[in-house]
């Protein structure tokens, strides 16, 4: 008797050893991790979004940096997975979900009902919207400068050194625009047979004035802040910062390629469903608002600008403004996903001719 109570006992102490051990394990699943670029991009989220969304879920935050989203791809192939969400570009996350390496998120927790078209995808959810725009040196064109493509291929009207992207990413469509092709009709074209063909052809004609080929933001701020070229392509959020930094440069929305950056969850991420709650917060208008004090970048919730916590006049800066979208071309992810292998290749041997 005694035997079977000591028996009965020790199953019980076991039991609720398991069950504070369960517990114990859901409250570490409290804690999620957060990837980002750093710098003062991922401060701008930290401050804006992670932390104040993590204290109004009552969960534990860790942030981490990385290069990208490729990084993503090799810890989903060796099964290691420790990050639940991660900051990406809107092209590099819809082709990493094709290739399997993304979750789908779940719209039934993360509301997506007041966001601009395009900007909630299967695997990505927009977090901020950025522009390529045409930017000039006002040492050199003062406050008239270039208007449209046509006008950046204009070496008579606007002589001068130009810089243009090394990546073939947002390259191909400012061509079709300088070659006449309207903007709505671009993507049909690029997608023809011979689209990326022409495009190419219209970038050699520009090839001999083109004194840089830039390959990432900090590049082709810095050489507008060193005067070294008179017109560029490149991130209206940086051409900013280099500007109240003395940077004698301007740029203009117009004929603009409209793109975002997004948060995404790795496939097999720890936290899923937290995870899911989470990007649900960041993306309320609310936080959206805030992080547009950090950088000229705008919100990819509508409601953002509705609600009163952005000045009138400087949302007339962010590049998702009604007023700036209607002058721009957003970016089609589902061209890239088909087309950027075959684009890349044919762009990297125009640049070695």
């Amino acid at each position: 008797m005694t035997r079977k109570r000591s028996t009965l006992a020790f199953a019980i102490t076991a039991f609720a050893g398991a069950i504070a051990l369960g517990n114990a394990t859901s409250a570490g699943a409290q804690e999620l991790t957060v990837v980002s670029f750093g710098g003062a991009y991922q401060d701008g989220q930290s401050k804006a979004l992670f932390q104040p969304a993590a204290k109004a879920l009552g969960i534990k935050l860790k942030e981490e940096t990385y290069t990208g989203i490729s990084a993503v791809a090799v810890k989903v192939k060796a099964g290691a997975v420790t990050w639940d969400i991660v900051t990406s570009g809107s092209g590099s996350a819809a082709r990493a979900g094709a290739e399997g390496f993304l979750e789908k998120l779940d719209y039934k927790v993360i509301d997506k009902s007041s966001f601009f078209p395009g900007t909630a995808q299967d695997y990505c959810v927009g977090g901020d919207v950025f522009s390529t725009v045409m930017a000039w040196n006002t040492k050199t064109y003062g406050a008239n400068g270039p208007k449209s493509w046509a006008d950046f291929w204009d070496v008579k009207k606007f002589p001068g050194k130009r810089s243009y992207r090394k990546d073939v990413a947002g390259a191909l469509e400012p061509a079709l625009m300088a070659d006449g092709v309207p903007p709505e009709k671009v993507y049909e074209v690029l997608s023809a047979p011979g689209g990326i063909e022409r495009a190419i052809k219209k970038i050699k004609e520009l090839k001999p004035h083109i004194a840089v080929w830039w390959s990432s933001g900090a590049q082709h701020a810095q050489l507008m802040k060193d005067g070294e070229v008179d017109m560029i392509t490149g991130w209206n959020g940086r051409f900013d910062v280099v500007a109240k930094d003395g940077a004698k440069v301007a740029y203009t929305f117009n004929q603009g390629l409209l793109d975002y950056d997004c948060y995404a969850i790795p496939k097999g991420a720890p936290h899923k469903d937290l995870a899911m709650k989470f990007l649900n917060e960041i993306v309320k208008p609310q936080y959206q608002a805030e992080f547009t004090k950090f950088i000229t970048y705008g919100p990819t919730n509508k409601k953002a600008y509705e609600i009163g916590a952005i000045d009138a006049a400087y949302a007339k800066t962010l590049p998702s403004h009604p007023d700036n979208v209607a002058k721009q071309l957003s970016i089609n992810l589902d061209w890239y996903i088909k087309n950027e292998t075959k684009a890349a290749a044919a762009y990297q041997n125009m640049l070695t001719e």
